[in-house]
This record gives structure tokens, C-alpha cells and sequence, in this order.
């Protein structure tokens, strides 16, 4: 049977409500009925409710006032058939709004009620008057342009819904925290809203905890690959001789000054450039790289500066050459060395006069580009015997760069081969166990003629051999004759050892011979380690096959002193 409530009627008594609250003072408790409640100030809710805009923004922290409101509702409508057991519908509905008045959240004013119970019917139009959600707005000064009163609407859902057995959705039409006369709502079935579905997500559970966790480990995984790059920016590498190489690099990356960098094919000198290039102003611009030696010496010239169409039989259209696609950004030549006479004096222009004219073409075009220039020959020399220009050679030997060799940086290998090894086992699918320790010593006294390119062909061979789980050995990297050990070793009882069991010994001789006793020979090894690994203690330390604190306490005592009786 419908039931029907206009504003015109009386409302039901409030005094069977309040006469359920209960102030126990002594034990610093209040009740209604069998709720514990708070008092709390209402500027602390407006503080509580800045913060968590703040925190979480507008959408995250309307959810969770809704969500407050809603499990409030929800005991309420417990509250209320056990209150009014025989009052009509209307009657037992009240007690949600008069609740909500009672607690000091708001003036309930009902405008019209429509209840039927056993059909399902409802509908309330609902004056809300001093709304503490409104007051919480007004005093944080936090500017609104949609209603605000999320907690109170959060609680009318619920204890409606849980009332009437079905899902009711309310809407507050008007609210004076953004500016209208009043805060109106309006209650109706869910499914007679359009955008019910889209509203009721701001019930659905909200962790937001899981969000930054997942958030966490992103940052971390970025930190982790942006502090492996820095570690790797200028390629794998620890040695003093490399470390100084890359300090040479830092100096002049942030300048304009073009680059030579020298070294024997494959030391890396590509990724040392582009390094150059990702620390310099010119990072957000193109890097272009150009192997001189690959372009045949009829079309270096083209390739280099560009082409107009029909300059030359099968220039069928114009394109622009390597300078143009370089504008703003690095240009890197290597083996500059291959370029011809006539190349070279266009390449010279182009560094003075910032400018070029493509082959076939008068028209003069601006670039600004850095060249980074590479070779493997020794460029003076080619100086000397006519093959290079020498003021070309002036203009890019502004600040040369050696690279040097694997063979001189031997401590970096077992570095270089846990990277390729890690790229490797990626990209076939498959994961070794690493180079065998015959393999790895065998890495380690060979001289690398190929340096780190040949390094990196050679493990690919070995994981493309070895199969699954298990360790690479010296025949897969080197099927014909393995690297000799070193001429001179250790015994396993420490003693030294050679291949020709004579050398060791000469040595030996030779120290006895020149009246050279123990101490100064300790003092010229940890000379000998520290002038080697640049000063580096760490390095010298591993260097002599000790600890690094042990070398610090020889080298603080200094000198050691004979002993008595002897000269």
C-alpha cells in the first residue's frame, strides 16, 4: 500500500530518538542506543576534508566521503525498524532523516515522501538546511563546482536502499556549496536513473594503497634502469684507463668544440659518441651516425651534403644528405680517414662556415651541427703522407679522445661479458651458466684483436653452442687453439710457476743478484698497482690480490724500515 508524506503534515515526535542517546562521561563514552558515537568538531572534518582533496583530488576523496556516509547509513536502518516497530512506513523512514538531524549533520525537511513497501515504490523530494559539509567548504574556502554534500547523500543512498530492499540512488539537484539557493535531493529507484551504473563506482572499493604500491615499484624499476644507464652511459667499463677516458668525454660534452676520438676498430667508439652527444645541449636533437668507409667514393659527397634530382645518372629525386638530417643534433663519422680529397674540403666548409650546398644544387643551406669524428689510423701520419688535409685534420683535432684497447682494460672483461651474456640469454631464449673458469681465464689473456666487438661475437657463439644450464667452455669461444695462460703464475701451494719452468726462477735470480730485499720490492709492487689503477687504492688493492684496508695500513707505515743487522 502506497504511503505518502507532504510537507504540510507533521512530522513524528523526536523524542523517542534522543531519549536513545546516552552520555557516559565517567567512562569517556556516548551511546545511541546500541551505537558508540563521537562528538567531534566540525572544523575538524573541514580540515580532514582539505587534506584528502589534496591528497587524493576531487574524484578520490568524493568516493570516500560517499563511502563514510554510506556505512553510516547502514546502521541507521538498522537502528530504525527497532525504534518504531509500529509505525507506518513514512514513520520508520523518518527515523534515518531525524537521525541525521539528531547527530548535528543537517535539517532534514522533507518535501514529499511516496513509500510502498511491497511493491518497491519510492520516491522523496528532501530539503537539506545548515548541511556541516556546506559549513566545511565555506570555512577551508575550498570552491566548488559541483554539489558537495557527499557524506550526507552517501547516507541517504544507503539507509534508503537498505529501507525499501532495493537499490535506491539519490541525486542532489541544487547545493548551495556551489552557488544555488538550497541543497535539494531527489530519490528514486536506481534503475529509473540514466547515469545510475556510472555513479555507483563511487561505492565500489577504491584501494588506492594497491595503486601506489603498483606506482612504487614503477619508480623503483625506473630508478633502477635510469641508475644502470648512468652506470652504463658510456658502455661497460670500471678500470682506471676507461673511467678517465669517460672524465675526458664529461669535460667536453657540454661544449660545441668538435671531437676526435681515436682507438683500434671495435673499442666502442660509436656508444662513447652517442654518450657525447645525450650529455650535450644538443640531447633533444637528432644523433645521425655515417661509417665513411661503407659509402663507395663516388657517393660519399651525396651522402654526406645531399643531392639535387638529376644530378647525376640515378639521382632521381632530391633528397637531403646526412648534415641536413643532423640540424640541431650530432653528426658522427667514423673513419673519417676513408673520406676523398674533394670530400674532405666540402667537409671543411661545413665545420667553418656552418653551411652547405648539395651536390648538383647553388642554393647554400644553414646547419648546426656538432661533428664527432672517429678513425683507427693514426692521423698525423696520414697528415704526413698526403692522404688527410691538414687543416681538416686541425679543425676536428680540437679535442682528441684515445679509446682505449680490451687488452689494457683486462679488468673490465668479466664486466662486458656478464652484460652480453644478460642480452644474449634474452634474446635466443635460453640461459647458460656462464663461462667456464677455463673460459673466463682464457677471456681474460687473450689480446682481443677485435676488442669488444670481437668479445661480444664470441659470446654470442658460446650461448648459441652451450646448451641450456650449462657453463660455456673455452673450445665454444675458441674451437681452435685457446688463448695461452700467462707465462709466469702461482703453484697451488703459492710458489710461482711458468710454462718454461726456467723464467720464474731468472726472475728470482735476478732480485737476489741486485741485492734487493723484501721490503723494497713490496714497496715498488704497491707503487707499481697504485701508478697503474691512477691512484685508485680499491683497484691497486685487487690488483696485488689483497684487501683493500691491509694496503691502506702498508702504505700509511710507509717505507718498512731494516731490521737490525741488516745492510
Amino acid at each position: 500500500m502506497m504511503t505518502t508524506y507532504k510537507a504540510s503534515q507533521p512530522a513524528p515526535a523526536l523524542k523517542d530518538l534522543t531519549d536513545q542517546v546516552r552520555f557516559h562521561g565517567t567512562e569517556g563514552k556516548i551511546w545511541l542506543e546500541e551505537q558508540r558515537m563521537l562528538l567531534v568538531q566540525v572544523s575538524m572534518m573541514a580540515s580532514c576534508r582539505r587534506e584528502l582533496i589534496e591528497m587524493l583530488g576531487i574524484e578520490r576523496a568524493k568516493g570516500f566521503f560517499l563511502r563514510l556516509g554510506y556505512q553510516s547509513g547502514l546502521k541507521d536502518a538498522e537502528l530504525a525498524r527497532k525504534l518504531r516497530p509500529h509505525g507506518s512506513d513514512v514513520e520508520m523512514f523518518f527515523t534515518g532523516p531525524q537521525l541525521h538531524s539528531l547527530k548535528g549533520m543537517v535539517n532534514v525537511l522533507p518535501q514529499e515522501i511516496d513509500i510502498d513497501l511491497d511493491n518497491g515504490h519510492f520516491y522523496a523530494d528532501i530539503e537539506w538546511q545548515d548541511s556541516f559539509e556546506v559549513e566545511n567548504c565555506a570555512s577551508e574556502h575550498l570552491h566548488s563546482e559541483q554539489p558537495v554534500c557527499w557524506m550526507l547523500l552517501g547516507y541517504a543512498i544507503s539507509y534508503s536502499s537498505f529501507f525499501l530492499g532495493r537499490q535506491i540512488l539519490y541525486k542532489e539537484v541544487s547545493c548551495r556549496g556551489c552557488g544555488d539557493e538550497k541543497c535539494r535531493i531527489i530519490g528514486k529507484p536506481a534503475e529509473q536513473w540514466d547515469d545510475a551504473d556510472t555513479f555507483m563506482r563511487y561505492f565500489q572499493s577504491d584501494p588506492i594503497i594497491d595503486e601506489l604500491q603498483v606506482l612504487q615499484v614503477q619508480v623503483a624499476n625506473m630508478r633502477q634502469r635510469l641508475q644502470q644507464a648512468a652506470g652504463q652511459f658510456y658502455g661497460i667499463g670500471e678500470s682506471a684507463v676507461y673511467r678517465k677516458t669517460c672524465s675526458l668525454i664529461d669535460k667536453v660534452a657540454a661544449g660545441k668544440a668538435s671531437v676526435l676520438l681515436l682507438g683500434e676498430t671495435g673499442v666502442g667508439k660509436e656508444v662513447i659518441a652517442r654518450s657525447l652527444h645525450l650529455r650535450s645541449e644538443r640531447a633533444g636533437g637528432p644523433f645521425v651516425a655515417l661509417n665513411c668507409a661503407a659509402i663507395p667514393p663516388d657517393l660519399i659527397e651525396a651522402e654526406l651534403f645531399g643531392v639535387e634530382k638529376g644530378a647525376y645518372t640515378g639521382a632521381q629525386q632530391s633528397r637531403m644528405g646526412r648534415f641536413e638530417r643532423a640540424h640541431n643534433g650530432t653528426l658522427f663519422l667514423d673513419e673519417i680517414i676513408e673520406l676523398t680529397p674533394r670530400a674532405q674540403a666540402s667537409l671543411l666548409r661545413v665545420l667553418q662556415e656552418q653551411e652547405l650546398e648539395r651536390v648538383g644544387d647553388s642554393q647554400t643551406r644553414r646547419v648546426n651541427v656538432r661533428v664527432i669524428a672517429a678513425t683507427h689510423e693514426n692521423l698525423e701520419n696520414a697528415v704526413k703522407t698526403g692522404r688527410f688535409r691538414a687543416d681538416l685534420f686541425y679543425r676536428l683535432n680540437v679535442f682528441p679522445v684515445n679509446i682505449p684497447a680490451l687488452r689494457d682494460r683486462r679488468e673490465d672483461i668479466p664486466l662486458l661479458i656478464e652484460h652480453f651474456l644478460d642480452k644474449l640469454h634474452e634474446s635466443y631464449g635460453k640461459k647458460t651458466l656462464g663461462l667456464s673458469d677455463r673460459a673466463l681465464q682464457a677471456c681474460l689473456h687473450y689480446d682481443w684483436p677485435g676488442n669488444i666487438r670481437e668479445l661480444e661475437n664470441l659470446m654470442e657463439r658460446g650461448v648459441i653452442i652451450t646448451d641450456v644450464n650449462q657453463s660455456i667452455a673455452v673450445d665454444s669461444l675458441f674451437p681452435n687453439d685457446p688463448p695461452p695462460s700467462p707465462s709466469v703464475g702461482l703453484t697451488s701451494d703459492g710458489r710461482l710457476a711458468s710454462q718454461t719452468g726456467k723464467q720464474a726462477q731468472a726472475w728470482i735470480d735476478q732480485i737476489f743478484d741486485a741485492g734487493i730485499n723484501l721490503a723494497s720490492v713490496e714497496d715498488q709492487l704497491m707503487q707499481a698497482a697504485l701508478d697503474r689503477s691512477q691512484q685508485n687504492v680499491s683497484e691497486a688493492a685487487r690488483l696485488l690480490g689483497m684487501t683493500r684496508p691491509a694496503l691502506a695500513y702498508r702504505l700509511k707505515k710507509g717505507p718498512a724500515e731494516e731490521a737490525p743487522g741488516e745492510h
